[in-house]
């Protein structure tokens, strides 16, 4: 009876094992083996940041486009994958990557050396300026980063616009949210007296809002032209060459430029 017992503490103790060893294995698998394996590149967005990424009617379904997502469709298609968004708030991206909800990140984010600590970056695809968007009637109103000066002001949730207002106007009351889109309506509302954004994002909403417009206001180059790249997981090379060689070709071929351009006509 105890020899049973035993062979069977044994069993059981080597099947735990085999389980933990096995799971351990499927945690581990680098990006570019999920990726390939899956057959499906999963992408994570912020879809309210046109025209980076965005919602969009199409053919009576409601899609995430953008030419950040045309970059993860060519990323996608060069490693003959599908390609599979994931629509979530801003702040809660590098969370999602670092817990392989996602495979990459790709949402107009500037690679600042705080993210740089949780992640790695590609390569910079696209340098846009930050600019701030006010309501037209207050156009000849906030010229200047002074005019702004006790103002309030919003921004999104944890980005890059968040730390420029911070530290470029001074006491001005700092409202952020997770969404552009909330953002505007409150603008709109006048529950805020600007915005600030990066400049295609902003005037992308100007020219489609006659209520809305782009203020002359400009920022310290040097503190607000970071650009965007795509955020991987750390220590995966393979995976982010692979991103890069897609991007210094989309670049090379002018591709990005166009990209923007045609979601830009895409906006409604």
């Amino acid at each position: 009876m105890k020899k049973n017992i035993l062979n069977k503490l044994v069993t059981l103790t080597l099947m735990t094992a085999m389980i933990f060893t096995f799971s351990a294995c499927s945690k581990t698998k680098s990006p570019m083996e999920r990726v390939k394996e899956n057959g499906t590149l999963i992408v994570g967005t912020s879809g309210d940041y046109p025209p980076y990424e965005f919602h969009k009617k199409v053919n009576g379904e409601d899609k995430v486009v953008g030419f950040d997502i045309m970059i993860a469709e060519e990323i996608a298609k060069d490693l003959g994958v599908k390609l599979e968004i994931r629509d979530m708030n801003f702040e809660g991206l590098l969370g999602a990557l670092k817990s392989n909800k996602v495979d990459m990140v790709i949402a107009g984010m500037n690679p600042t050396p705080e993210r740089a600590k949780e992640v790695d970056f590609s390569k910079v695809y696209y340098v846009a300026k930050q600019a701030v968007l006010v309501r037209a009637e207050d156009k000849d109103k906030i010229k200047s980063l002074d005019d702004l000066k006790g103002k309030k002001v919003g921004v999104q949730l944890s980005s890059t616009q968040e730390e420029i207002a911070k530290s470029q106007i001074k006491d001005a009351e700092i409202k952020s949210l997770s969404k552009i889109t909330d953002l505007i309506l409150e603008l709109k509302n006048k529950k805020v007296d600007a915005l600030v954004v990066e400049l295609p994002v902003g005037q992308s909403y100007a020219d489609k809002n006659k209520d809305l417009s782009m203020s002359d206001i400009e920022f310290d180059k040097s503190i607000s032209e970071k650009g965007s790249a795509i955020a991987v997981t750390k220590n995966n090379q393979e995976f982010l060459d692979s991103i890069n060689k897609t991007l210094d070709r989309l670049m090379t071929e002018d591709k990005i430029n166009q990209f923007i351009v045609d979601a830009s006509n895409m906006i409604e």
